[in-house]
């Protein structure tokens, strides 16, 4: 975004307006289909990782 200089143009109130303002654009996250930490941050195991639970299984 391109801002032009204006200097005196600009009021103090405005400054402060634009500083403190929030872009409508933005879709605000929903919490309808939020789901917990925990299952956003499963990390899927490696194949070295998987070879290795399947011994174990055939050990014991």
């Amino acid at each position: 975004m391109k801002r032009l200089a204006v200097g005196s143009m600009v009021t103090p109130e405005y400054s402060e307006w634009f500083k403190k303002r929030i872009n409508d654009n933005i879709p605000r996250p929903s919490l309808e289909n939020a789901r917990p930490i925990r299952e956003q941050l499963h990390v899927t195991p490696s194949e070295l990782e998987i070879i290795r639970q399947d011994f174990e299984k055939k050990i014991e």
